[in-house]
This record gives C-alpha cells, structure tokens and sequence, in this order.
C-alpha cells in the first residue's frame, strides 16, 4: 500500500524530564482506517499534534506525502483535518457559517456545491441555519467533523471522536467514519471504546509510555495473538479440580458448574481432545460446550499489562 504518512525516530521531551513519546517510528498508508490505542498519558494526543503542527518535536521526523511538517508547515497542513476530543466552536455562530468559516482559514474560496455535500453526508444539512448552542452533543461532533472536512482533506485524525455520546449517535458515526473512508479519505482516530476499533480499523497500533508497543493488521493481530476459551458446561456441581485434570489449567466458575479451559488457537495441540477424554474418565457429564475467541480488548489489555 502507499504510505501517506512516515513517523520517523520521534521523539518528545518536556524540561522536567517528562517523555512523552520515545522513538517512535510509524507508517500510515493512504486509505486505510488505522486506530491508535493506548491508556491515558501513553503519548496519543502528543503523537497527533506533532503530525498535525500543533506541537513541535524534540527530534526525529514526520511527512505527510513527503512533505516535512516542520519545513512545510503550510502544505502538510493543508493536507489534513483534525477533529479534537473537546467540543469548541462558537456556540452563537451558525453551522454553515461555522463551517465556511474553517474552509476561509486554509485559504480556500467559497464552495457551495462542497460544503452543501459535507453538511448532507453528515445529516446536518436541513440545520445549517441553526446555532450551534441549539444542538446536542453528538451533532456538535458532527459539525466538528464537517469544519474539520471543509477544507477537502486527504487524511482526517479523529481524537475520541465518540466520547460522550450514547451508543445509537456513536454507531451512526461509526457508519459516518466508513462511508468517509469509501470516499478516500485516510482516518486515523483515538479511542477508548475497543469495540470501536474492532469494527472501524483495518490496522491497530498500541501505544503505551510514548513508545509504539505493537503495529498490526486488526484480522492478523486476533489471529495471532487471540486465545480462545472453552466453556464446558456440566450436569453435576463439582467443588475443587480432579488430580487427574490439574495439568489442564480449569476455571470452575458458574456456582460449579461450568469449567473454563483457556487455548491458543495457533498451537498444532490445544488439548482440547485429551480433555474431554479425561473429563469422561473422571465421570463429568457434559451438557454444552461453548467457544469464544479474545477480542481486541483483551489483546489490548494483555499488552498494555
């Protein structure tokens, strides 16, 4: 795929000591949906203000389409649009006042016909004469979005673009996020929903203490790293685990009556033949098995530890 953004030995250093991101060295490709997770303070919000211009490195590089952000500050820009986590627009102004008003900044001239589309994309057409302070939060989001796409860029960073609203308005921007992407245009978001990233991405890198931990395609990375769990249900209650069964690792939970088996799909022998066999030795009658794969949440989890 074609890189649309190359992050090279980045690094970020405050007086105090503080590091915030420690070589980090990353590529984004051009049209693809990739999302970013890591706990608070591991260095996302500071990744994305060094690409975006906000803030400047203490070394290291970034280009956006072989632009440097630092030497060509106005091109790269151009380039972009970012959606912050904090909702700060004019709350008096109109929203397509608001959103003419974002376009006018990158030096673009009026464009009916393209901002008509983005306000219509994002279902805010029939408000464009409504004052911000009139709306809620999730078509505040929305505007942000809007202000954030006027300007026709190539790549949108999305910070927690869901926090905060309830989950029909967060699945409506999840379709949003797609179709903006089938449109061609490059997003890279934050965020704390996992399942958010599970649905959306199509590749997915952990972050944690300013260093990039893991850079993966989503599918790859539950296939690599996902465990699988085997929930085996029983007819009678048992207290503790047979002798014979120990070596299996089982979790007894549902009050006894269901056994809990953790396996790694990749492994050429998941035990699982050899521990039904000795579950019927032990005379434990099965009633239903029940398997389940990690998500990402849990890879995630597992990483950050």
């Amino acid at each position: 795929m074609e890189p649309i953004i190359s992050i090279n030995s980045l690094c970020k250093s405050y007086k105090n000591g503080f590091i915030a991101l420690d070589d980090v060295s990353l590529t984004i490709n051009k049209g693809e949906i990739f999302a970013l997770l890591g706990p608070n303070g591991a260095g996302k919000t500071t990744l994305i203000s060094i690409i975006t211009g906000i803030s400047i490195p203490s070394s290291g590089e970034v280009n956006v389409k072989n632009f440097d952000v630092i030497k060509h500050p106005l091109v790269s820009k151009g380039m972009i649009g970012l959606v912050p986590q904090e909702v700060s627009i004019e709350p008096f102004e109109t929203i397509i006042s608001s959103v003419n008003f974002s376009r006018g900044l990158f030096g673009k001239p009026k464009d009916v016909k393209h901002i008509k589309s983005i306000l219509k994309q994002l279902s805010l057409w029939d408000k464009r004469n409504s004052k911000i302070i009139e709306l809620s939060g999730g078509m505040k989001r929305r505007v942000l979005i809007a202000k954030a796409l006027s300007h026709e860029p190539e790549i949108l960073f999305l910070d927690e673009p869901t926090a905060g609203v309830d989950v029909e308005l967060r699945k409506d921007m999840w379709k949003i996020i797609k179709s903006l992407k089938n449109n061609g245009v490059t997003i890279i978001l934050t965020t704390h929903y996992i399942e958010e990233a599970e649905y959306l991405a199509d590749r997915v890198g952990f972050i944690n203490k300013g260093k990039i931990l893991l850079v993966e395609d989503k599918e790859i990375l539950i296939n690599k790293f996902g465990k699988k769990t085997l929930s085996i249900n029983i007819d009678k209650k048992i207290i503790s685990i047979p002798k014979t069964l120990i070596k299996y690792k089982l979790e007894i939970v549902n009050s006894g009556y269901t056994l809990i088996y953790n396996y790694n799909i990749n492994n050429n022998k998941t035990g699982i033949t050899s521990l039904l066999n000795d579950l019927s030795s032990e005379n434990i009658q099965l009633k239903d098995i029940i398997t389940n794969q990690s998500s990402l949440e849990d890879i995630f989890v597992d990483m950050v530890s």
